[in-house]
């Protein structure tokens, strides 16, 4: 390491800067790699920059408390971008209204069948209770599905990290599944990937098309909603049985 670089290591390390700047560096190192395969699914940026940064924190021995001190930043941006996402789902309101009864449809069916996939399988591997009950709300955005976990009895940090195992493997498999299935319409395409793979996916699909993204922001959306009443519902039921 030369010592202009050591000087700059030292200096970040001991400021709140270290967090963002270790994030922006891992993200742009990882979408500079998936650009350069030609956008291929299997090496999702986000999941490369998750490893870079894990690498580095555990290399240089930085808590992890010590990193989100300044990766907070980037925490807090994702409720702006997720507001943000109303301003595409508006321009495509007019095709939105036709398709109202195949969404709703479409997103009661895929609410279901993520949770009680999720439960059953879990549940036939023989994963204890508390488990299963974070692993219910792992197809929605991770604050609902925290906050979802909290609610019922589950481990929110747990949740947190099989959304994004989630989101992950939802953005890097969904091309191919959809592909197999032979479904082409961009909306289509969007509504399930937002459905299934939450935020990471639905910015997957903004990289698709405009219209894939619009509908893939409104699948992620509707999908914490109705997550958020299904989930203690089922557990009720559940119970009662």
């Amino acid at each position: 390491m030369s010592p202009r670089i050591a000087d700059i290591w030292v200096y970040l390390s001991a400021s709140p800067l270290l967090g963002l700047t270790l994030t922006l560096v891992a993200y742009q190192a990882a979408y500079w790699l998936y650009r350069r395969a030609g956008f291929n699914p299997l090496l999702n940026p986000v999941l490369l920059a998750i490893l870079m940064l894990v690498t580095a924190l555990y290399v240089t021995g930085t808590p992890y408390a010590t990193y989100f001190d300044g990766a907070q930043f980037v925490h807090f941006l994702l409720g702006p971008a997720t507001v943000a996402l109303a301003v595409p789902l508006y321009l495509q309101f007019d095709r939105l209204r036709k398709l109202a009864l195949p969404l709703a449809c479409a997103l009661l069916a895929g609410s279901v069948t993520a949770i009680v996939s999720a439960v059953g399988i879990a549940w036939l591997l023989g994963a204890g209770e508390v488990t299963l009950l974070s692993l219910a709300p792992k197809s929605v955005t991770a604050p609902i599905a925290m906050g979802i976990a909290e609610k019922i009895g589950g481990i929110p940090s747990l949740t947190a990290v099989l959304v994004i195992m989630t989101g992950v493997s939802g953005a890097m498999m969904a091309k191919y599944v959809l592909d197999a299935l032979r479904v082409r319409d961009h909306g289509v395409r969007g509504f399930a990937v937002g459905l299934a793979a939450h935020g990471i996916g639905t910015a997957r699909a903004f990289q698709v098309s405009e219209q894939a993204g619009a509908f893939a922001g409104l699948g992620m959306g509707l999908n914490g909603l109705i997550t958020a009443i299904l989930t203690p519902l089922m557990l009720l039921a559940w119970t009662l049985l």
